[in-house]
């Protein structure tokens, strides 16, 4: 049976969008870092795209993709302008890493920075993008909900996309890329108590210890111990952000006590898993009262 390589990831921390905007958009549009990714549909260009001091020419219809937050800016025509539907992301089920570093959404830290590809090039996805293009341009009941559910599929398609493409050369989704690899990280994904050790990956993945090392350094990035880690620790920020005791944090993410996931806790983020949850809660309610002050 074939393994899904992005059920585990999805089914804990969740990508979802929200269409903010459908229609043309004319001469210059500057989009400022909003602390979300965004997903641009160009149904009708030409366009030009610029961040970061590059500057990309989109001649057909595309796909515009930011997992990240990263300022930009869209030149059209004037008159004419482009036709577009954007939409916001949200990375579910991963913590901010204002307070502490470490642990974020793993599949937003995966992918680069900014993907641009023609829709016509975007496997499967016809029949939805032509469905939302009706709805985005449309004025029906329902239509925020459809959207932002027909958004959710484009980005699915996206991302099963660039695994199958070979569009991503290092990282977690590289790994999730690559035949072997993919087996012994989807494992870890889905069977994080477990007591993985280098041998019984490499098993999964059908290769020798030292060939599974090597490669998964070279095409993820880090060690498979470095990032099982890294990936238990994300599961236990969301834990402890649930309100859930030590014990049963350890627990879930594969620690054999409290405090031995403490320790390895604070070792990552600086911070005991007590006080990094007063810190998070602290930095929540801060901004709650700078959105308040500017809504005033």
């Amino acid at each position: 049976m074939a393994v899904d390589r992005l059920q585990g990831l999805l089914s804990r921390f969740s990508v979802s969008a929200r269409l903010f905007h459908s229609g043309p958009l004319c001469g210059i549009t500057d989009f400022a870092e909003n602390g979300q990714g965004q997903l641009h549909l160009v149904r009708r260009g030409p366009l030009e795209v610029h961040h970061a001091g590059e500057v990309v020419h989109v001649t057909e219809p595309s796909l515009l993709f930011y997992p990240r937050p990263l300022a930009h800016r869209f030149v059209s025509d004037a008159q004419v302008g482009a036709d577009m539907a954007c939409a916001n992301l949200a990375f579910g089920g991963a913590v901010s890493v204002s307070v502490g570093g470490g642990a974020t959404h793993p599949i937003a830290r995966s992918l680069p920075r900014f993907v641009c590809l023609p829709l016509a090039e975007l496997p499967g996805a016809a029949s939805v993008l032509e469905v939302l293009f009706d709805e985005a341009f449309a004025q029906r009941c329902g239509r925020q909900i459809l959207l932002d559910r027909l958004f959710d599929a484009v980005l699915v398609l996206l991302l099963r996309h660039l695994l199958d493409s070979g569009h991503l050369t290092d990282g977690p989704l590289a790994g999730l890329g690559h035949p072997q690899l993919a087996k012994a990280i989807v494992a870890m994904h889905d069977e994080p108590t477990t007591a993985w050790t280098l041998e019984s990956l490499a098993t999964r993945a059908g290769m020798s210890r030292s060939r599974f090392a090597e490669v998964f350094a070279q095409v993820v990035g880090e060690t498979p111990a470095a990032y099982l880690a890294q990936y238990r620790m994300t599961l236990a920020q969301q834990a402890l952000l649930r309100g859930d005791g030590l014990e049963r944090v350890a627990q879930l993410v594969g620690y054999g006590s409290g405090p031995a996931l403490s320790r390895a806790f604070t070792a990552n983020f600086g911070f005991s898993p007590s006080e990094w949850r007063r810190k998070i809660a602290l930095n929540h309610q801060a901004t709650l009262r700078s959105a308040r002050k500017n809504v005033v």
